[in-house]
């Protein structure tokens, strides 16, 4: 369930900041694998109804829509992510050290709830518009909003080379990892992530530091 934290090197919480009840945390969580079994096309109020073994009405008590759920889901994904990556790293953390933290904790994650990778890496509902659009906003923002500054310290410290901007690497950074869990999500998660995500980040740090990683 959303509540139970993934334990890695430094166990992070999961926080329901969203103001959800259990029943739509729930709602969520079967929405989220219905897109990760079944796609895009799969997650209808019908469908989730069917998943979770209750009438179509029930779902509609919760949410409103197919757009509600995927709308909650986002935020709910945002909040949960502002909170983690915050409480990740410690002031006394080296820039190399919170770079890392940051991208564990989101390997930690989706290792745990691997049934969100559909809704925040699906190609279809990428091409959402209107509030779906404005919510992958916000959930990109609050990711650059975190690892954005620790890129930039860095790079004043001279920890972090200076060829290529901060925007620049954040988006190198970025894409590897979009790249790392399209790979896992095609292998049906078949791969150990926190290992393979563990390499990938010795693989950016030797590209994106000065020194030895």
């Amino acid at each position: 369930m959303l509540s139970q934290p993934y334990i890695c090197e430094r166990p992070f919480t999961s926080y329901q900041v969203t103001e959800l009840s259990p029943r739509q945390l729930e709602i969520l969580e079967k929405a989220g694998k219905l897109l990760s079994t079944s796609g895009v096309g799969s997650l209808t109020i019908k469908n989730l109804a069917k998943e979770i073994g209750f009438s179509e009405s029930a779902i509609y008590r919760h949410f409103a829509s197919k757009e509600s759920i995927i709308l909650h889901m986002l935020e709910y994904l945002s909040n949960d992510m502002d909170l983690r990556l915050g409480g990740a790293i410690l002031p006394e953390d080296g820039p190399e050290t919170k770079y890392r933290k940051l991208l564990i904790n989101q390997f930690g994650f989706f290792k745990q709830h691997p049934h969100f990778v559909m809704a925040v890496f699906s190609d279809g509902l990428l091409e959402a518009q209107g509030e779906v659009n404005k919510a992958y906003q916000k959930l990109i923002g609050t990711k650059t909003k975190h690892l954005l500054p620790v890129i930039e310290n860095g790079q004043m410290e001279g920890v972090f080379t200076n060829s290529i901007g901060a925007n620049e690497l954040l988006h190198i950074t970025m894409g590897a990892f979009r790249l790392q869990m399209f790979k896992w999500r095609i292998s049906q998660f078949r791969f150990d992530l926190m290992v393979e995500g563990s390499r990938l980040v010795d693989d950016l740090l030797r590209l994106i530091s000065l020194q030895k990683a």
